[in-house]
């Protein structure tokens, strides 16, 4: 609740800064690089990187270090090939870039599509994040605290826009930076005082007697039979009592408690590594037939998607100029880098000592829950609340970022581009994902996280590297590039989010693809909009050459002053 009513009064206190269509938009193009930096780490340290990352960790060992790494490094090619020539283009929105660099309103409107839908499939898992935490906090049906996140940011978002959610989401970072390396810190002592082995070579166990709840339908891998106890549905039978649990894959159904006994090996979720020599060692991937190719499309994904992520861009719009987005960017490796450290350790801290979330498919609770089971008392009650408000922060930046994005875009390139409508945009936007996010199906969140990666690296960072870089550029390439990157990458996305594939085919290529589709879907929009552009009219040499001109030529210079005017809302 602490980090809920300190965003709103911060949100308060930026909606009296917030005047004009340009604060809206890009708080004036005002903020230094400090303090964007901090505002962008805020935005971008979401629900997946806050609980998803240590989640994955606990699940799937040393593979899952791929997330932590991917997220940090697409920002070092943001900052090689975009930020600058991004911010020098003078462009509000990623749809404004593209207009100005190939000249047309059809690719406007089309970029403006993929941005809301890249925007939407982020915003699904931030809510559905905060349903959990307050479910695990308070036991509140899960809609609750989806709902209550969703009613501040719309809130903040329509009241401040661009100022207003700055100011939030600069005070956020370091928030949920306190809230992570505090408990990683304080367990960290714990582990070292406990000399205990990190991935002994047996399978994980509890240390008490634990009833573990299934909230969702999973199927587990058992590495030795045992005996436990099962109130619910095993291998789709009812069971009420002591069983035994043979080697091999079990399917509990939803509403089923399993009691282990202590000192018991903990089942865990099929396709993770069952015990610890397996959970240190890379090469098994996340599940499945295809490991190789899952961990290097994952790394296309978030290297590359990072550059697509609408959010991420509208923050080097609110620069000075492109040397001081460029000292964002730099800042930003910086504190993204430092906070990705402790999320690890407690993924590894969860994979010892709260091994049961390893049954229930959902280990994006162990963050919330790993303070209090190895502490006992007030310490633990405290750093669980510390946890719990880093969490609320993270849902709360995350969205109110892409709220703004979804919203700049919506109100500028769909309404007139007045205040009143950036507000009704925001409202939208706001109510559409969050009503997915109750009724669609509840990934991993840091794997919800990178489909929509998948869908950025597959659609604007092509259109953005390229319009850089390349005058060989078409707005029919372009077009192309975005539809067929799109369609593959997003058809992938919604499959995966409304159930996935079964069957035959669920632990085959198909079902790996659909999963992990950024190494189809990225080669194949970049190849589509090189392959068009060479055999479709470009725009006029001279045309191009100034706008080249305005993208890469120092701002000393004074080439995009013009362009600044003109797009200068009043």
């Amino acid at each position: 609740m602490t980090a809920a009513v300190a965003t709103v009064a911060i949100g308060v206190y930026g909606v009296r800064l917030a005047r004009t269509t340009s604060d809206f938009l890009v708080a004036s193009r005002s903020v230094g690089p400090r303090w964007n930096a901090a505002a962008i780490s805020g935005e971008y340290l979401s629900a997946a990187s806050f609980l998803g990352v240590a989640g994955l960790i606990a699940k799937y060992g040393a593979d899952a270090l791929w997330y932590p790494v991917g997220f940090t490094a697409g920002y070092l090619a943001l900052l090689l090939f975009v930020a600058a020539p991004l911010r020098r283009s003078g462009a509000y929105t990623v749809p404004d870039f593209a207009e100005f660099r190939l000249g047309s309103v059809r690719l406007r409107r089309l970029a403006a599509a993929v941005v809301v839908v890249v925007c939407a499939v982020y915003l699904i898992p931030q809510f559905q994040g905060a349903g959990l935490t307050l479910r695990i906090l308070l036991g509140v049906p899960g809609w609750v605290g989806a709902v209550a996140v969703g009613a501040i940011v719309i809130a903040n978002v329509a009241g401040g826009g661009m100022r207003s959610t700055t100011l939030v989401q600069a005070f956020q970072y370091w928030l949920k930076l306190t809230a992570v390396a505090l408990p990683a810190l304080v367990l960290l002592g714990h582990f070292l005082g406990a000399d205990r082995p990190l991935g002994p070579s047996a399978p994980p166990v509890v240390a008490e007697r634990t009833t573990v709840d299934i909230t969702t339908d999973v199927v587990v891998r058992v590495g030795a039979a045992q005996q436990v106890s099962i109130t619910g549905t095993l291998d789709r039978r009812p069971v009420d009592g002591p069983t035994v649990l043979g080697t091999g894959e079990h399917e509990l159904g939803s509403g089923t408690r399993l009691t282990l006994a202590a000192g018991a090996a903990v089942p865990v979720v099929a396709g993770a590594p069952v015990d610890g020599d397996d959970w240190l060692a890379p090469g098994d991937g996340f599940g499945g037939k295809h490991p190789l190719y899952q961990v290097y499309s994952l790394i296309i994904a978030t290297f590359l998607g990072t550059m697509g992520l609408p959010h991420v861009l509208v923050r080097f719009y609110t620069n000075a100029d492109g040397r001081t987005a460029r000292a964002t960017a730099l800042a930003v490796i910086g504190l993204v880098g430092v906070f990705y450290l402790f999320p690890v350790l407690l993924g590894v801290f969860a994979r010892l000592y709260v091994p049961q979330l390893l049954i229930t498919g959902t280990s994006d609770a162990a963050v919330v829950l790993l303070p209090a089971s190895v502490l006992s008392g007030l310490p633990g009650q405290l750093l669980a609340a510390l946890v719990a408000a880093g969490a609320m922060a993270a849902f709360l930046s995350t969205s109110s970022g892409l709220l703004v994005s979804i919203a700049g875009v919506l109100s500028t390139d769909v309404l007139r581009g007045r205040i009143r409508d950036f507000r009704a945009a925001a409202l939208v936007a706001g109510l559409v994902p969050l009503a997915l996010s109750i009724v669609v199906t509840t990934l991993d969140l840091s794997r919800t996280v990178a489909l929509a990666f998948s869908v950025a690296a597959s659609t604007l960072c092509p259109l953005l590297v390229l319009g850089i870089w390349w005058r060989g550029l078409t707005a029919a390439g372009a077009a192309t590039g975005l539809i067929v990157g799109g369609l593959t990458a997003g058809s992938a996305t919604a499959v995966s989010v409304l159930g996935g594939v079964s069957g035959d085919v669920a632990g085959g290529w198909p079902a790996t693809v659909l999963s992990y589709p950024a190494a189809v879907s990225v080669p194949l929009a970049f190849a589509s909009m090189i392959a068009v552009s060479a055999w479709t009219r470009g725009q006029d040499p001279l045309r191009v050459a100034r706008i080249f001109a305005r993208l890469h030529a120092p701002e000393r210079l004074g080439m995009g002053a013009d362009r600044e005017r003109a797009l200068r809302p009043e």
